[in-house]
C-alpha cells in the first residue's frame, strides 16, 4: 500500500467498509468525509488503479452500474497497513 496515495487508500477502506458498494455510494461516503465533491474525473481513474493493482474487483450490477469488491491482497493489504499504523498510534487511542 505504500505506493497508493492517501486517496486511493480511502477509496480501498471505503470499498472494504460497504456491502457490495458502488462508484456513487464510495462517492457519497468520501464526500462526507473530505467535505467537499468528488468529481467523477478523479473517483474512476483511482478506482481503475485499485483494479489493475489486483487490491479490488469491478464487477456489474447492471448495464450503467458497476460494484466493487476488495480481493483478498486488497484485504490482507488493509491489515497489514492497520498493523502499521498501530504501531505508531496505539497510546493515542
Amino acid at each position: 500500500m505504500y505506493d497508493l496515495t492517501g486517496f486511493q487508500r480511502d477509496l480501498l477502506y471505503v470499498a472494504a467498509g460497504l456491502d457490495e458498494p458502488h462508484g456513487l455510494a464510495i462517492k457519497e461516503e468520501l464526500e462526507n468525509y473530505y467535505e467537499s465533491e468528488i468529481h467523477h474525473g478523479r473517483l474512476y481513474p483511482n478506482l481503475d488503479t485499485l483494479v489493475d493493482k489486483g487490491l479490488i474487483e469491478k464487477g456489474t450490477a447492471d448495464r450503467r452500474t458497476n460494484v466493487y469488491s476488495v480481493t483478498r491482497r486488497g484485504r490482507r493489504e488493509l491489515e497489514d497497513r492497520r498493523d502499521w499504523e498501530e504501531q505508531y498510534v496505539s497510546e493515542l487511542v
